[in-house]
């Protein structure tokens, strides 16, 4: 029984994982380019219209590869650990069915399950970045792929190399996944009618807790977002928090959250469409 739920979540993430990238992957390259070039571009729109002028409309699908695999990857891995550190933290509470557990308790079980789906997220994540940053990184004209990115990393670097950017990963997913299932289930809560299971949410009200989610989890956790994308697309091998005072010293408060609009932009779709099939794809397989 334990090992058919833990399948039907890994299901339901990937295809859940993959529908979220689909929706959110044009804003996600504009939020690295801003993120790694505030210099370069003067906000949101400029950025869409010079990656539009330079590259057509692929450009802002750059790196679309590593991002499907680093989110089927990351929420396969994360909501199957979801539901299994629920049942670890409703044992250790004396709780019997994890339906009632607390919304806090939730909230620390998604934050455990981010401490292994970043072992996914990070080496895909760093792939992605960097083809994202590859037009203003590349002075040399030569063209770069998923392939080419890797061979270029294990040669330098080393299979360590992948995971260069982990702790800072692990320092926004782990606090971050607590604000994420925080948002997610209280407003589960709040919409779910008297008398009524928050399994038999409408698609509407589980897109609605889906968004709410997103943006709860950015708007939390951007400027350690921007931090890690400093490290992975620079190579910067000094600790989140000198990296973090010298963005804060040489570019002020304000450039820790630059790319923040495209976010928030793209994570409402495309959390919600992150849970809409979640949900709806973990009834169907419970159905077979």
């Amino acid at each position: 029984m334990a090992s058919r739920e833990a399948l039907i979540d890994l299901l339901s993430g990937s295809v859940g994982g993959a529908a979220g990238v689909l929706v959110g992957q044009p804003m996600d390259t504009v939020k690295v380019k801003l993120q790694a070039f505030p210099h370069v571009f003067k906000g949101t729109r400029h950025c869409v219209q010079e990656v539009i002028r330079r590259e057509g409309w692929r450009g802002l699908y750059a790196g679309t590869l590593p991002s499907l695999a680093a989110n089927i990857g990351e929420n396969s891995v994360l909501f199957t650990a979801y539901g299994m550190c629920q049942k670890v933290v409703a044992r250790c509470l004396g709780i019997q069915h994890v339906e009632q557990m607390s919304v806090p308790a939730l909230a620390f079980s998604g934050s455990c399950a981010a401490i292994f789906s970043s072992l996914i997220i990070c080496p895909t994540e760093l792939i992605k970045c960097k083809l994202q940053a590859a037009i203003e990184m590349n002075t040399n004209g030569i063209k770069v792929s998923v392939i080419s990115v890797i061979r270029e990393i294990l040669k330098t670097d080393g299979v360590k190399g992948l995971f260069r950017g982990l702790v800072p990963t692990w320092s926004r997913e782990v606090p971050g996944y607590f604000f994420f299932f925080l948002g997610y289930e209280s407003t589960r809560t709040l919409l779910t009618p008297p008398g009524s299971s928050k399994e038999d949410l409408s698609p509407f009200r589980t897109i609605v807790c889906g968004g709410v989610a997103g943006m709860t989890f950015w708007t939390c956790m951007f400027p350690m977002d921007v931090i890690k994308s400093r490290i992975q697309v620079f190579e910067d091998k000094r600790g989140i928090l000198r990296v973090g005072i010298h963005i804060f010293k040489t570019e002020g408060v304000g450039a820790l959250y630059n790319g923040l609009t495209p976010s928030l932009f793209r994570t409402l779709p495309a959390t919600a469409a992150l849970f809409l099939v979640y949900e709806n794809t973990k009834k169907l397989l419970n159905q077979l």
